[in-house]
Parts: structure tokens; C-alpha cells; sequence
């Protein structure tokens, strides 16, 4: 397991309490023996000193946990040994405390269970019939309560460092999807209006070269047509960047479809119908509405060759249907590979639960419809 971080002033601050706890025990000379100034108090110091010192390191080093572990545990032992106060055999509990973030839950407990019977074995070889005393009877039991609190206090620390890191990973995983879905949502967005705007152009400034010197009308007419989708494409990089500053206005699928209606000219012939009342429906519905027209009206225009191109448009109260043909050369939507546009297209209708068709065989022209339920907004 991933090694955790222990509650840095838990250690720090039972250390501070045995030496006061001893040092004053030593001072109003409780136990009739030991002077404050001796080599065994010196030791004592020395040890909890060194304790602190372990501590310090492990913050810096805290890959160091097998030496660590060894290091407070040969030290604890030592104070314990020189303390004449036996107040420091407290310091056991931090040994299965500290192990619990460094190695887990096992080897605490592994630990705990060795402090008992350490305690229990030193009890057998120097207090014969000890069990009939209570000061080892409560010393044994404050033990073991001890034991059980800082499993208990190491657990529950663990757990929230744990928590904290799935939520900081799942909150890095959101912001890689949301940043995934923006990039998809820009690339939908420019692939759809300026993609259409510009295959527009291209085809009228064929026309016009081909037709500038058998038909220089038809070529004008091409030009004008030409400098119309500019605009048209001008206007779609505006809303672009309204929509990217939240200032986008509510789209209007009837006058944006309307506006494509031509009676052939240098291009296909091209008719609109659109047929409902709008209200009810989000901005993102009608905003999948018109981008699949959009394309399937440039696929007719850049790869089916076609003259003709309806577009109908039905809006109820339940949902809106889209259906859009052209007399093109049509394909085998089985075998044929989609690319950015009907890829994007299929994106932006499922993301308001909204359905994609496509009838086509080749010399048999292309069909495509569009279900989007009203209400349903962006998923």
C-alpha cells in the first residue's frame, strides 16, 4: 500500500509528556532511588531526545520506513529501560501508530499484539504472581486501551488521506474529461460552421473560374454567392466567440434554415420547410437541429454532386424531426467510413438523447433524419 503521512504532533507531543512526567517524578524524588542527575537520567533525555530527532528525519525521509520503524523502536525500548518512573512504557503504542501509515493495518496490529506480549513477558520474569497485583493489572490494561485508541486514531487518519486522495483524483479526472469534451465541442463547433461555409465558397469560386469566360453572368452570380457564405461564416466565428464569452443569443432554426433556400442558380436548388413553434425547446436542441442540417447539406453540396436538396423541418410538442435528401450519387453507409462531420453530428444529437438515420445507396441520392425529444436539454 501507498505509504501516509502520521499526525505529525501526536509522537512530538507523548514524547514532551514523559520527559516532564519523568524529570518531575526524578525532582520530588518519588521512587526513593534515582537522583535528577545521573547517567540514567541522562540516558532517559537522550533517549526521547534521539525519539524527536527520529521524527524529524522521518518527515524528510519517509521512504526510510524499515530503519525508521527499527530506529523507534530500539529507542523506546532504551527509555523505557532507564525510565524510573515507568511512565514511558506509553511510548509503545506509537510503535503500531506509526506502523499503520507506513505499512498498513496488519503489521499495527502484528505490532500491538508484540507490545502486549513483550509487556507480558518482562511481567513473568520479574513479578512472579503478578496478575494478583493490580498496579500490573492496570498497567497492562491502560496498555492495551492505548493500543486500541491509536489503531483506532491511525485508522481513521489514514481513511481521510485516503479520501482526500481519490478526490483529488477523481477532481484530475474531471478536469481531463471536461477539457476532452471542450476540445470536442471546439472541433464540432469549427468543423460545422466554418467547414460548411468554406466547402460553400469553394464550390462557387470553381463555378465562377470555370464560368468566367462561357457565362460571365453565372460567374458573377457564383462571386455573390461566394462573398454571401463569407459572411455567412464571418457571422458563425462571431457567435462562436459570444457563445465562448456566454453572450450567445438564443438561435432561431427557422431563419437560420430559411436563409439557405435558393432556386438553383450556379448551385443546387435547395428548399426549406420548417413547420412548429420553437418555444419548448433548448438552445443546445435546436443548436443539434441546425448543425445536422448544416452538414448533410454540405456532404450533398461536397461529395453527392447533387441538384437538389430539401430540407423539412416538423416541431411538435413532443419532438423535432429533421429529414433532409438530395438526388446525389449517394453511398453504402455500412461500408463507408464517417468522418469528422457525421461523427460530430451524431455527438451533438445524442448529447440531447436525440437519434441519427442514414438511407443511402449508391445512384439512389442520401436521406438523412433527425429525432430530437423537446425538453430533454444537453446531457
Amino acid at each position: 500500500m501507498a505509504a501516509y503521512v502520521p499526525v505529525p504532533w501526536v509522537s512530538p507531543l507523548l514524547y514532551g509528556a514523559v520527559l516532564v512526567g519523568g524529570l518531575y517524578y526524578l525532582a520530588v524524588d518519588l521512587g526513593n532511588g534515582p537522583v535528577l542527575v545521573s547517567w540514567r537520567t541522562a540516558g532517559f533525555v537522550a533517549g526521547l531526545a534521539a525519539l524527536f530527532a527520529v521524527e524529524a528525519v522521518g518527515r524528510r525521509w519517509s521512504e526510510a520506513r524499515v530503519p525508521l520503524l527499527l530506529a523507534r523502536f530500539g529507542l523506546t525500548a532504551a527509555v523505557v529501560a532507564l525510565d524510573a518512573s515507568e511512565l514511558s512504557q506509553v511510548l509503545f503504542v506509537l510503535l503500531p501508530f506509526t506502523a499503520y501509515f507506513a505499512f498498513g493495518r496488519t503489521v499495527a496490529l502484528a505490532l500491538a499484539a508484540l507490545c502486549v506480549a513483550g509487556l507480558l513477558t518482562g511481567y513473568l520474569l520479574t513479578a512472579p504472581g503478578w496478575y494478583r497485583d493490580m498496579e500490573y493489572v492496570s498497567d497492562l490494561l491502560m496498555l492495551g486501551i492505548g493500543l486500541v485508541l491509536a489503531i483506532s486514531m491511525a485508522a481513521v487518519a489514514v481513511g481521510e488521506q485516503q479520501a482526500r486522495r481519490e478526490l483529488q483524483e477523481y477532481a484530475a479526472r474531471v478536469a481531463e474529461l471536461s477539457a476532452a469534451t471542450e476540445r470536442n465541442r471546439l472541433a464540432r463547433d469549427i468543423h460545422d460552421s466554418l467547414g460548411h461555409h468554406l466547402t460553400a465558397i469553394s464550390v462557387q469560386l470553381e463555378i465562377a473560374s470555370e464560368f468566367r469566360t462561357l457565362d460571365p453572368d453565372a460567374a458573377g452570380r457564383a462571386m455573390t454567392e461566394a462573398r454571401h457564405s463569407a459572411k455567412l461564416a464571418l457571422g458563425d466565428v462571431r457567435q462562436s466567440v459570444r457563445a465562448l464569452r456566454d453572450e450567445a443569443a438564443r438561435p432561431s432554426l427557422s431563419a437560420a434554415l430559411e436563409s439557405w433556400a435558393r432556386d438553383g442558380g450556379t448551385g443546387p436548388c435547395v428548399t426549406v420547410e420548417v413547420s412548429g413553434d420553437e418555444d419548448g425547446y433548448s438552445a443546445a436542441e435546436l443548436t443539434a437541429l441546425y448543425r445536422a442540417a448544416q452538414e448533410g447539406l454540405t456532404n450533398a453540396l461536397r461529395h453527392a454532386g447533387a441538384s437538389r436538396v430539401s430540407v423539412a423541418v416538423r416541431l411538435t410538442e413532443h419532438g423535432a424531426r429533421l429529414a433532409l435528401a438530395d438526388d446525389g450519387c449517394g453511398f453504402t453507409p455500412d461500408t463507408a467510413t464517417a468522418g469528422f462531420g457525421l461523427t460530430g453530428m451524431k455527438e451533438r444529437v445524442h448529447l440531447v438523447a436525440g437519434s441519427v438515420d442514414i438511407d443511402s445507396s449508391p445512384g439512389q441520392g442520401t436521406r438523412l433524419t433527425v429525432v430530437v425529444p423537446r425538453g430533454g436539454g444537453e446531457r
